[in-house]
């Protein structure tokens, strides 16, 4: 059975475009077609200044959310990722294979050390070897395949190459994953913004719809959506971004597709109010069981706890295996360690 693994980072809260674009996919093909593992990797929320608090608690909203998404603990895996120590065991044994200038190449780094360079500061180092971290979180569990939005694609091209050196230098260890991609709604746009996606770290709050917007809430931000000059509804990604942003929503919330949809259109208004209404349709289901899953917080901590121990013996067979091959000593059993650990330390 093919192995899939994914992750959401605890960095803001879910926004429509994480569900359009890859949680509802995990619920509908993942879990029930794949060995599938979701993951809340709260390690990658540490890049950049933060809130220990606010971590944590979007840390377990991610986690709620998720399950209100239809993912089932009796079908995949769901843990955070910092309560299974091999992500960080094997991340290390990955930078020793990693270069300094895959690093820097990586485009996120790009963007954002020069970003903090022109107001006169620097980012964080764990910012820079992150990527690594990300390659440890799928090659641990010996994914073959890894849901990507496009912009997480170079990430998952990098943990190829590192799998492929690693298992050429030292044996073969990993599984060389490859990177899928959803096809309508891949990657969802900002409604102020249509040129950048909808991050949940973004700054621009009435461009994004978060999972957890009232109703009246999603409609006043799909009205408010920005549009592009001329008055035909038609489908163009590169010359009408805004109008192919909505119809891109529209059909990803309704079905068809955005050529189809364009065409039963006269008015940008008709098209706006119908994207509304079918983007709160579509959270409903999500909102009302994630007020459920609120309602019962252990239930959520056992399946963390639960997904968590199982997560560690799917991991820890490889990472003990990549220890090996490069050269680490094996672990000593805590009963041998207790027997002759005094006599082993005197000089």
């Amino acid at each position: 059975m093919t192995r899939v693994f994914s992750g959401v980072k605890p960095t803001g809260h879910l926004t429509l475009g994480n569900y359009l674009g890859a949680m509802r996919r995990w619920a509908a093909v993942d879990q029930h077609e794949a060995d599938a593992l979701f993951c809340v990797v709260d390690l990658h929320a540490l890049t950049v200044d933060h809130d220990p608090a606010r971590v944590r608690r979007l840390s377990r909203q991610a986690a709620t959310l998720l399950l209100a998404s239809g993912l089932d603990p009796e079908l995949c895996t769901l843990f955070v990722q910092s309560q299974v120590d091999e992500h960080a065991r094997l991340s290390y044994v990955l930078e020793c294979v990693a270069t300094d200038g895959e690093m820097r190449r990586m485009i996120q780094y790009k963007e954002k050390a020069a970003r903090e360079q022109r107001r006169g500061g620097s980012v964080r180092l764990s910012l820079l070897t992150y990527p690594v971290l990300m390659a440890a979180d799928i090659l641990a569990y010996a994914a073959d395949e890894v849901p990507v939005g496009d912009d997480q694609v170079q990430h998952v091209e990098l943990t190829r190459d590192l799998a492929v050196r690693f298992n050429q230098r030292y044996g073969h260890t990993f599984v060389v994953p490859r990177a899928t991609r959803p096809g309508v709604a891949a990657r969802v746009m900002n409604l102020q913004d249509p040129t950048s996606k909808m991050g949940k770290s973004d700054d621009v709050g009435p461009g994004i719809v978060y999972l957890l917007d009232e109703p009246d809430v999603v409609r006043k931000k799909v009205m408010r959506a920005v549009t592009d000059s001329g008055q035909e509804v038609v489908y163009d990604r590169e010359a009408r971004p805004g109008l192919a942003n909505l119809l891109e929503i529209l059909a990803a919330c309704s079905g068809g597709t955005p050529e189809e949809l364009s065409g039963a259109y006269a008015s940008y208004g008709d098209l706006k109010k119908d994207t509304a209404e079918a983007v709160v349709e579509v959270l409903r289901p999500v909102q009302e069981r994630h007020k459920e899953l609120c309602a019962d917080p252990g239930y959520v901590e056992r399946v963390l706890r639960d997904g968590a121990e199982r997560a560690r013996g799917m991991a820890r067979p490889t990472v003990d295996a990549a220890y090996r091959a490069i050269g680490l000593l094996p672990a000593v059993p805590e009963a041998a360690a207790d027997a002759g650990g005094a006599g082993v330390l005197r000089v």
